[in-house]
């Protein structure tokens, strides 16, 4: 074990290059986690390497492959702790030790509790120098979704929402396009396609008919499409379908209509004739679903922050404003005192073409 500061501006070097290798698998690698490998010999990268999608080679074996014998001696810099199971493919940390590298640095312990550790203790015995904790906040950051699946049983939820400047979503009438311009919504694209699920509400459904699919990006996947529909209104047509529709009771004639058009229908009831989102979210981290994209009307927005499920906000904001009759963002009852008020706290501010894009995180 070693504490961060004992780590060397090399080090970081190499840990920084392994982490933007692991950000190409943003789209792609779920339901595992997006990890970065890098081979250093004398000083010079001799192999590299990326997890690409599930069921393929981890990073540190299409590194360790790359390097060949160069990998002798050698030291190791991976985002995530080598893993000590047989999964879908062989431990890297048998491969690891094979190889006969000196020394491995792990940017942060695994979360998945088959690994947790274990990885870290087969390079101990083996007489591998084993370090753990360079620049874990950042490779956090790139999988909170699988720590989250890991370590609360449920994904990271990612609230997105497009308003006007005085919070806005829609004109009293409904109309809501465009309230964001063409890059903010070219930037959601991103969004989707990062996530493992996109949640929204029937409320949205029938009020915009979206498809809530990955468009002009080919990540060779598109997420699952969920809908939070306590009583079973979705269209038997809508282009949402096929979908996976939770819903507090399933008339069986509109079940079977849905399961017909391709849904597949379950029931989570909760209180006052609603879904139980929580049941939902577990539902989902079962299926291995890591993050998931919510993009929906102020009810659904509403329970989710009422609940306390939201993880991040991501809010598009347009320099318009549309008055106070037009569609909020929260359906929520009346507050007596702003000490009740959701607080968040700004982790990122950019201009995205006209539009402004806030990144938040709960207090």
């Amino acid at each position: 074990m070693s504490h961060p500061d004992r780590f060397s501006a090399i080090d970081h070097a190499h840990m920084a290059h392994a982490l933007q290798l692991a950000a190409r698998g943003l789209f792609t690698t779920t339901p595992n986690p997006r990890v970065g490998c890098v081979v250093v010999q004398d000083g010079r990268v001799v192999g590299e390497g990326w997890h690409q999608r599930a069921g393929t080679p981890h990073a540190e074996i299409h590194a360790l492959k790359a390097a060949g014998e160069a990998a002798r001696g050698a030291t190791v810099y991976v985002t995530l702790e080598p893993c000590s199971h047989h999964g879908r493919t062989p431990p890297c940390a048998e491969a690891l030790i094979q190889a006969g590298v000196a020394r491995v640095v792990a940017a942060m312990r695994d979360p998945n509790p088959l690994v947790a550790g274990g990885g870290i203790t087969m390079l101990t015995l083996a007489g591998i120098q084993a370090e753990i904790g360079l620049m874990e906040a950042e490779t956090r950051a790139l999988n909170p979704g699988f720590i989250s699946r890991m370590t609360r049983q449920r994904p990271w939820v990612r609230l997105k929402t497009a308003s006007s400047l005085d919070g806005k979503t829609a004109l009293s009438n409904g109309q809501s396009q465009w309230i964001t311009g063409e890059a903010a919504r070219a930037d959601v694209q991103q969004l989707r396609a990062r996530a493992c699920a996109i949640l929204t509400g029937s409320g949205t459904v029938l009020a915009d008919n979206p498809r809530m699919n990955v468009r002009d990006l080919d990540i060779g996947r598109q997420p699952l499409r969920v809908i939070v529909d306590s009583r079973l209104h979705t269209p038997v047509d809508a282009a949402i379908l096929p979908a996976l529709i939770a819903c507090h009771h399933a008339a069986p004639a509109a079940r079977a209509a849905l399961e017909q058009a391709g849904a597949e229908v379950i029931e989570l009831p909760g209180v006052d004739g609603r879904v139980d989102l929580l049941a939902l979210l577990t539902l989902l981290a079962q299926r291995s679903v890591n993050e998931l994209h919510v993009e929906a009307g102020a009810a659904l927005n509403g329970a989710l922050l009422a609940a306390g499920l939201i993880d991040e906000w991501i809010a598009y904001i347009a320099p318009m404003a549309v008055g106070d009759s037009a569609r909020g963002l929260f359906a929520q009852p009346p507050l007596t005192t702003l000490a009740n008020a959701a607080r968040f706290r700004l982790t990122d501010v950019r201009q995205i073409g006209e539009d402004l894009r806030l990144t938040l995180l709960p207090k």
